[in-house]
């Protein structure tokens, strides 16, 4: 990577300096690099000489020409600098030779050699997906993506909670209230159904212990209910899987909760906590009866074991039945390779495979990393899960065991009124709720965006609208900081200019364009290209940001942050059409064209594993 170069060249001559001054080394000096917004501040930046200048008691204007001195001495990055500029009050600014940079390969540096688990998507099997689920789904794809790109072995689960409430309600019902209507899929009923049922329990509460009947009927895993429930969501999670393959989403594994508790992992995993000091029964209170992990955790705010997150300590209920975080503690267990069992394996679909009591064994789970993708919401009970491993004598897989939280997907304004939701209140967005069945189906958002688009485009060859309409909503959410709760409006999506999918397949298919045409007319793309005197400015902006793809690449994957990706795909993709604009591409000397259709064709190379990257097509043409 050029800014690893850049760095190491730096350190070697901080160190010199300190040498020749006699000056204490002070050992892990952070060396800040950056790229100027403004081009004439250099290819790249630092003021370390500001931030030396205390411990060397010199000027940093004087400490910065030392620094420069030495770079120039060693051969000016072999090369690939072509001017040190210092400038007060003692920036160093480093223009590169860009000819010099087009000769050269720069390789990621290379994976760990750890196998990861990334575990994403992991929808309640009781109804069709909605547009929030799919922004899980999105991030996860795309950290396996980016992982798998900078050299890691990675694992992608599917956490299934077959014994939860929700697919409890679904099956309430199914078997107690009457129900009627057209549907194509299975899921979609299930979805106006489960909104109906939670309706009959705010009418008639008394109905709730049917939901408790069946929690300990789907536990038991023996009867009626068991089997129910175990095609119902069997049925769904089919449904939720072809969805996410229309989106470029696979998985390696289904890990169903039923087959933890059948194997008889949290049968393991108990035995381990009772060895503890904090996994105890409580006699009195509230959890009078109750199993819980007595140890403090703080959440975001800092406040420690609050009422609000009482009921995430409890393991096991008074009634016997086991939470959610009691069965996640089991199985986060056996990802990092440390209970004495494992599942047997069959395949459910295509190359995902399913835990089940019969099958193969395979070679899952035995993490050296777990990466969880997980709205804010379940930020306490995951904290609850490292804390047990911590609990549990095993810190170092608990360092190990990461959290990627994201904010949840609202509607605007707009996008609500077209669903037909009363927007009368003139909120700022409209949350859905699966409840009371407010919000969008997976399904149906892909075939209205698919419906505006197809209406709004004259050219209708190249891309389908069904192909476009996916790439837009993957990468509107997929844009924003993790952290950020999204407004979804789905005009906004679909704008072809702004920072959307549509404008990056747009600016990929201008790119594969011209090339086409400098094809038809003779000139062909040789390397090494034979570069001007003189740069013009976007041509020298293209290239900066084109030398930072594996920079970023590997930042976003070491931050798990995929929205960095964005934006560097949108700021390259902006680049390209200010090139195209202001930069005759197929006109002028030859020479000429020849250098600018080998920056072209970087940009197509480099966008296209860009794309890749994003889980977005590449099109030669939209």
């Amino acid at each position: 990577m050029l800014s690893q170069i850049i760095q190491t060249h730096l350190a070697h001559s901080v160190n010199q300096v300190f040498e020749s001054l006699q000056a204490d080394q002070r050992q892990g000096i952070i060396i800040p690099l950056e790229q100027p917004a403004n081009l004439e501040h250099g290819d790249y930046s630092t003021n370390i000489a500001m931030q030396l200048a205390k411990s060397l008691r010199m000027a940093p204007l004087a400490i910065a020409g030392l620094i420069a001195a030495r770079l120039e001495q060693q051969g000016n990055m072999d090369g690939l600098l072509r001017k040190v500029e210092v400038v007060a009050p003692g920036f160093i600014n480093l223009f590169m030779d860009w000819q010099e940079w087009a000769g050269r390969s720069f390789a990621l540096p290379p994976g760990s050699g750890d196998k990861i688990v990334i575990e994403h998507t992991s929808v309640n099997p009781n109804k069709s997906m909605h547009l929030g689920h799919l922004r899980n789904s999105c991030i996860g794809d795309v950290l396996v993506r980016m992982l798998r790109k900078t050299g890691h072995t990675v694992e992608v689960h599917n956490y299934i909670d077959d014994l939860g409430n929700q697919l409890a309600d679904t099956v309430v019902g199914l078997l107690h209230v009457p129900f009627e209507g057209e549907y194509v899929r299975f899921g979609d009923y299930c979805w106006d159904l489960y909104a109906k049922v939670n309706k009959e329990y705010t009418q008639h509460p008394e109905m709730t212990h049917k939901r408790t009947e069946i929690l300990h009927g789907l536990e038991e895993g023996q009867g009626n209910m068991a089997w129910l429930g175990n095609l119902v969501a069997e049925r769904i999670v089919r449904e939720h899987i072809e969805e996410m393959r229309n989106f470029g989403i696979e998985y390696d594994l289904l890990v169903w909760e039923s087959s933890i508790v059948k194997e008889g992992f949290w049968a393991a995993a108990s035995t381990l906590l009772e060895q503890t000091a904090v996994y105890v029964r409580e006699s009195e209170g509230k959890l009078a009866g109750c199993w819980v992990l007595k140890q403090a955790v703080t959440d975001s705010s800092g406040t420690a074991d609050s009422e609000e997150h009482l009921q995430d300590k409890v393991l096991v209920r008074s009634n016997g039945i086991l939470t959610y975080t009691a069965k996640d503690i089991a199985y986060h267990l056996w990802k990092f390779g440390l209970l004495d069992r494992d599942f047997s394996y069959t395949p459910f679909t295509g190359e995902v495979w399913t835990t089940g009591l019969t099958g193969k064994k395979l070679p899952y789970g035995k993490a050296d990393r777990v990466i969880n993708v997980i709205d804010y919401r379940q930020e306490y009970p995951q904290q609850m899960v490292k804390q047990a491993l911590q609990a549990l004598g095993f810190q170092a897989q608990a360092a190990r065991l990461h959290h990627v939280s994201y904010g949840v997907v609202s509607l605007s304004p707009a996008s609500a009124a077209e669903l037909g939701i009363n927007t009368g209140d003139d909120r700022h967005s409209y949350a859905m709720s699966g409840r009371q069945g407010i919000g969008i189906k997976v399904t149906d958002l892909a075939l209205l965006m698919e419906k505006t688009i197809e209406e709004a485009r004259p050219d209708k060859k190249g891309l389908s609208s069904r192909i476009i309409a996916i790439a837009a909503i993957r990468y509107y959410l997929l844009r924003y900081n993790l952290g950020t709760e999204i407004v979804f409006d789905f005009r906004q999506a679909t704008e072809i200019s702004g920072n959307t999918g549509v404008y990056l397949l747009y600016s990929y298919a201008r790119a594969h364009s011209v090339l086409n045409k400098g094809q038809d007319l003779g000139i062909t793309v040789s390397r090494p290209v034979e570069f001007p005197q003189d740069l013009e400015k976007s041509e020298a902006a293209l290239l900066r940001h084109l030398s930072a793809w594996p920079d970023t690449l590997y930042n976003a994957g070491k931050e798990l942050a995929p929205s960095l990706i964005c934006t560097y795909a949108h700021g390259l993709a902006t680049l390209f059409n200010n090139f195209y604009a202001v930069c005759p591409i197929l006109k002028g000397e030859e020479v000429l064209m020849r250098f600018r259709l080998w920056i072209t064709s970087a940009f197509v190379d480099t966008f296209s594993d860009v794309l890749q990257v994003l889980g977005l097509p590449a099109p030669g043409r939209m």
